[in-house]
Formats: structure tokens, sequence, C-alpha cells
């Protein structure tokens, strides 16, 4: 079984290009910056893994995904090979994203992505808007749980 599933941040807006012929389907690239759950002095934090999706998802990350977004895949690791013009072989490994969606509100994403970019993030918002509703006091007999 081949199955991978990342959770982690754009490093950079996705790379859209269109194959050729009639039927021309979009291919996406992007790079996720994956937290490394444990440090040790001198490594890096974190994984940068290549990925790339096709077809509507492909149009979806294009439209949507932007550097700095927080955002889970799942798919499968592919492995290839080629030859640079100096007559290298390069061996390279990417996810190929069957399935990606947002890890984050859109509110918490644009403040991420404006720290990810160095820039002071905007301080929150009294009503924050992030698709939770305030619980008034005195509804707690009213729940199913405690």
């Amino acid at each position: 079984m081949n199955k991978v599933i990342l959770m982690g941040r754009l490093t950079r807006d996705p790379e859209v290009r269109y194959s050729q012929g009639e039927n021309a389907l979009a291919i996406a690239r992007y790079t996720l910056a994956v937290d490394r759950r444990f440090k040790r002095d001198g490594e890096q934090t974190a994984d940068f893994i290549n990925c790339v999706v096709f077809g509507r998802s492909a149009e979806f990350a294009e439209r949507y995904f932007r550097q700095g977004m927080r955002v889970t895949i799942s798919g499968r690791i592919q492995t290839g090979s080629y030859t640079n013009r100096e007559g290298v072989k390069v061996y390279t490994t990417e996810v190929v994203v069957e399935e990606q969606e947002f890890a984050e509100s859109k509110s918490a994403s644009e403040a991420n992505r404006q720290q990810y970019q160095s820039a002071p993030a905007p301080a929150p918002a009294a009503d924050a808007g992030d698709g939770f509703m305030n619980i008034p006091d005195g509804i707690d007999e009213e729940l199913p749980f405690n």
C-alpha cells in the first residue's frame, strides 16, 4: 500500500501549467513545509515535500491556495528519474495528491500568511468570524454533554 497524509504550509503559491492537446489538463505543483515532531541540534525543523495535483483539483489549488496557508493532503508517493543537461541522472520524489483541503480557517490562514511573509499580523477583531457560535450562559442543562 502506498498512502501518505501530510499537513503543512505552502512555501509558495502553486505553479500551474496545462498539458498540450485538445483536452488540456491542469497540472499544479506546490511544496509543503511539514513540521517535524522532534528537533535535533543543527537540523532543520521541517521537511519540504514536493506535491503534484491534476485536473479540477489543480485548478482548485491555483484558485484558492496561497503561500503560507496550512493545508492537509493525502495521496501516494511517486519516484522517478531523468538525466539533466549536464548528463547527470537526477532522482525525484513527490506526492501525487488525491485529496486536498484547508487545515485552518480563512482568517487564521490570512494572519499566518502575513506572518509567514514577515509582515505584522493584524490584531484579531472582537468578532473573529471563525465559524463558531458563542454558547450563552445558563444553557448547560440543555446540552447533551457536560
